[in-house]
């Protein structure tokens, strides 16, 4: 099975060596690799690696959004996040998004229980945000939204019953999407001091949020596991769907 990631930047990923960890646990002969495409090559992309055989890939930044409109059927994660983060490539161009419970996932197994009625922020309103908003609103959780475009604020809190970030009585647990070294605010630094946990959707090197809030930050390789195990069980069940028909 050939496996690939697109996306621009792609060197420092990790979901190379998760997803032929996957193929090997599974007895599955594949292939998984990390292929750079640049902003506005996505649709192309993703036509080639059909072309060529591939069974599935995943997306990251910036050609989410290209994926969902170069995808022909929709999972209801990535009609709800607006972008797609994993596709298989079958009779159509098959798309979901498992960003979401990537986030979630990760956030419960630090909790130890369920995001259900816990204050939940997002930092961010991007395909990342958009899908963990989606992901905790159906779980209900209470979110909040913290961006430095107001209108994007107010569009994200519309479509996922969110808030904007309030100045006062911040939510206990945020989760941040932003670029590393992303310029924060003095008063979103001292909420995030206060908070009770503190994730990073990045990893490795990209991971500096913790240096500029001088606290412990949950790194988001958790988050990445997750989502690659949820992206590894949408390539399988689709693969067991075309074998049965």
């Amino acid at each position: 099975m050939k496996l690939a990631l697109i996306g621009d930047p792609v060197e420092h990923s990790a979901s190379p060596a998760l997803h032929r960890e996957y193929l090997e646990e599974a007895g599955i002969e594949g292939s998984y690799v990390a292929i750079r495409v640049r902003s506005g090559e996505g649709a192309a992309a993703i036509r080639r690696l059909r072309a060529e055989g591939y069974a599935g890939c995943n997306v990251t930044y910036p050609l989410k959004e290209e994926a969902l409109a170069a995808c022909e059927g929709r999972s209801d994660e990535a009609r709800r996040a607006e972008a797609v983060n994993t596709i298989f490539f079958g009779r159509r161009i098959v798309g979901t998004n498992t960003d979401g419970i990537g986030a979630r996932t990760a956030i419960e197994a630090l909790l130890d229980e369920p995001v259900a009625l816990k204050r939940i922020g997002v930092l961010g309103y991007g395909a990342a945000a958009r899908a963990i908003l989606a992901e905790l609103q159906e779980n209900d959780a209470y979110t909040f939204v913290w961006g430095r475009d107001p209108e994007r604020v107010r569009d994200a809190c519309r479509r996922y019953e969110a808030t904007p970030w309030p100045a006062a009585n911040p939510p206990e647990i945020a989760v941040s999407t932003l670029p590393p070294d992303a310029a924060l605010p003095p008063e979103l630094i001292a909420a995030l001091q206060r908070a009770d946990l503190v994730m990073d959707a990045n990893y490795g090197p990209r991971a500096t949020l913790a240096r500029h809030l001088n606290r412990e930050v949950v790194p988001g390789d958790a988050m990445l596991e997750a989502q690659a195990r949820a992206s590894f069980d949408f390539w399988l069940a689709h693969l067991d769907r075309v074998a049965g028909t």
